[in-house]
């Protein structure tokens, strides 16, 4: 029997990184996607048995072309994603186009090209990595809550659309997570407020009750979870330590 084929969006680092490694020890073959030929190398190098392909989710002919590369896909974590902060008098089309671009539409055209074949086999995972910006507001980042709440969205309405048909569409909603996208707020937070890393960092575990940072390996024990199980669909799974309820 053939094993299941994975295929992880924004493999080339933390959160996607820590997915391909547990879908890989539960014995499915797995595909990283990103847009860094030398992240994914890297990733590929580190976790051995994975294949690489280029693609950037914002692209629909890239993406067109990538997923026809990789061939049939069972299971789809899509984890691309990018957050950038500015107040809302701020932010500029530009800004407030590619976070929509990059975190929602790229969700929707990843799901959209595996859809056809899970269908026909009648069986297939699609868990979209959202946030616990899908679930509240975080202030000076409207654009990227905004497409989280759209990943939310879609992934409810497909869950309904496929209920029947042996696919199932869930969502997990991290909070903090010690990734580069914290590190990078952390840096942006000790450049605009002259606070230390470290205040800057206990600032980011407050929000979650147990005072510390969701890690990456959570969130994919939760990824797999959901992989192996047929009867939870249409769900958005908190991994904050109860900053959401």
């Amino acid at each position: 029997m053939s094993r299941l084929h994975a295929v992880v969006t924004g493999g080339g680092s933390g959160i996607g990184a820590a997915v391909a490694k547990r879908l890989l020890a539960d014995g499915l073959r797995v595909t990283l996607m990103g847009r860094s030929q030398e992240r994914l190398q890297a990733q590929q190098a580190a976790l051995g048995d994975v294949a690489v392909q280029v693609c950037d989710v914002a692209d629909e002919d890239g993406v067109t072309d990538a997923f026809a590369a990789v061939g049939d896909v069972d299971v789809l974590v899509n984890n691309a994603g990018q957050v950038e902060t500015a107040p809302l008098a701020r932010t500029s089309l530009e800004l407030w186009q590619r976070l929509l671009t990059v975190n929602l539409t790229g969700t929707f055209l990843c799901s959209r090209a595996v859809l056809p074949g899970m269908l026909a086999r009648r069986n297939g995972r699609i868990v979209n990595i959202a946030s616990t910006a899908a679930l509240k507001g975080y202030a000076y980042v409207a654009a990227y809550c905004a497409a989280k709440h759209g990943v939310l969205g879609l992934t409810r309405s497909l869950a309904l659309e496929v209920a029947a048909k042996g696919v199932t569409v869930n969502a997990v909603c991290p909070g903090y997570t010690e990734t580069d996208i914290v590190a990078s707020a952390v840096s942006n937070i000790v450049a605009k407020t002259g606070r230390t890393p470290e205040q800057a960092l206990g600032e980011l575990a407050k929000a979650n009750p147990q005072g510390r940072l969701t890690q990456p390996d959570e969130v994919a024990d939760t990824v797999a979870w959901l992989v192996h199980n047929a009867a939870v669909n249409g769900q958005a799974i908190a991994v904050d330590g109860g900053e959401t309820m």
